[in-house]
């Protein structure tokens, strides 16, 4: 069985769980017999590790001349791409007719480089909207040039990727919900986002959703068939990193610290405020968040606000290396999130042997028994939590040891072979 995946970032170019959870799932595939995946994604940088797929890069597709096929156009479009604004010798007249063409009543346009491709910021800034159609543009000449049985799409990024897919080939779309527009906006919902993500979910023949928690949400808020909508949970890779890194403190103090994006979803300053009841009751005690957003500024100012700015240290973003060396610093972790479709980290943090807190809207709480589980917005049973790790020792030991046991079970081996049998009951049912 061939996949054809759509995916927005792929390691080591992540900002965030969705490359993270991406990556881990194709490496469970890998080690399963019959199944092979083509991972799309839309800049390749040329150093990602393709040992257990084959990567192709959206950018490195030549389209140009090409018959391209979108979402909610049957026939082809032709000759739609151009490599320059800047044609010599043409009339204005004949240089709208050159770079446009105008079917069912709509101008698609996509714009190539002097190689005939079209150019990605493989990121999450500037015209995000333009480069998600870019990249549906250009799936549907990956879809017309490549021989697969279904199609896997990660996240409302890629979604109309899956239908342009979908629509050349004739093959079932899967989709993967990692987080809804819900998570994301806190209520305040994107309406062209929620579109998008409706649209995909429609569209496909099954939805898979990281917990339960989400799956809920899929089922009330986008009207979908609760049959239609299954949920495998995220795993977590076995890091070799994480036992080899030996960091010596330098200070005899504890540190606790919130690692992931500094965004409304994360709940940052539910952190913020337990960290100060907690400094009024023990002074041997540092916070640190790990992480960049755009509430990053806004916290700094609450932190300074509060006057612990003196017990309170931002790193911004970390990867790879640097997450478990600020793991292996640390006495507890916690995830004070909001709304958390999953939420890998914990399962890192236990990995290397710390103590976690976790808020009660995660998905990973669904699945953890040895975490300490509070409200995000109950800032006291969260300081509390805090204290008690910190200052009982015993308390801290039994985490560590049965939480450590207890992630070494999550296995992306065990969520690729459930991901593999949706596959199957898919082709079989198409």
């Amino acid at each position: 069985m061939r996949v054809l995946m759509f995916g927005w970032e792929f390691p080591p170019h992540i900002s965030g769980g969705l490359g993270t959870a991406s990556f881990g799932l194709t490496k469970g595939m890998a080690s399963l017999d019959d199944l092979e995946v083509i991972f799309v994604v839309p800049k390749a940088w040329g150093d990602e590790d393709q040992n257990a797929v084959r990567l192709i890069g959206a950018n490195k597709i030549p389209v140009a001349f090409k018959q391209i096929y979108y979402q909610g156009i049957r026939q082809p479009i032709e000759k739609i791409e151009i490599s320059s604004r800047i044609i010599p010798y043409v009339e204005p007249e004949d240089f709208w007719k050159i770079v446009s063409s105008e079917v069912t009543g709509r101008r698609i346009l996509v714009h190539t480089n002097n190689k005939g491709t079209v150019d990605f910021s493989g990121k999450y800034e500037g015209n995000l909207l333009d480069e998600i159609y870019k990249y549906s543009v250009v799936a549907s000449v990956i879809a017309e040039e490549n021989e697969f049985d279904i199609i896997h799409a990660h996240d409302w990024l890629t979604y109309p990727a899956g239908i342009a897919a979908k629509e050349v080939s004739g093959k079932p779309l899967v989709i993967h919900v990692h987080a809804t527009e819900f998570d994301r906006s806190g209520g305040n919902v994107n309406p062209e986002v929620y579109r998008i993500e409706r649209d995909g979910m429609h569209a496909a023949s099954k939805i898979i959703t990281v917990s339960n928690l989400t799956r809920d949400i899929v089922i009330n808020k986008y009207n979908v068939h609760p049959d239609k909508v299954e949920t495998v949970y995220n795993a977590v890779e076995p890091v070799k990193v994480s036992e080899d890194v030996v960091v010596e403190k330098g200070f005899d103090e504890k540190v606790v610290t919130f690692l992931g994006r500094i965004t409304l979803q994360k709940g940052p300053e539910y952190f913020i405020e337990a960290a100060y009841k907690v400094l009024k009751v023990m002074h041997n005690v540092r916070f640190v968040m790990a992480g960049s957003g755009d509430m990053m500024e806004r916290m700094m100012r609450r932190a300074a606000s509060l006057k612990i700015t003196d017990r309170f240290h931002f790193t911004g973003f970390l990867r790879g290396r640097d997450v478990f060396t600020m793991l292996a610093l640390s006495d507890v972790y916690i995830m004070p999130s909001v709304s958390e479709p999953f939420g890998i980290s914990p399962l890192e943090a236990m990995q290397s042997n710390v103590p976690v807190i976790i808020s009660k809207q995660s998905g990973v709480a669904e699945i953890l028994t040895h975490a300490v589980k509070t409200d995000f917005w109950d800032i006291d049973a969260m300081a509390d939590a805090i204290y008690g790790i910190l200052n009982y020792p015993s308390l801290a030991s039994m985490f560590i040891k049965n939480g450590k046991e207890e992630v070494i079970r999550l296995k992306w081996d065990n969520s690729a072979r459930h991901v593999k049998d949706i596959y199957e009951r898919v082709i079989w049912h198409k």
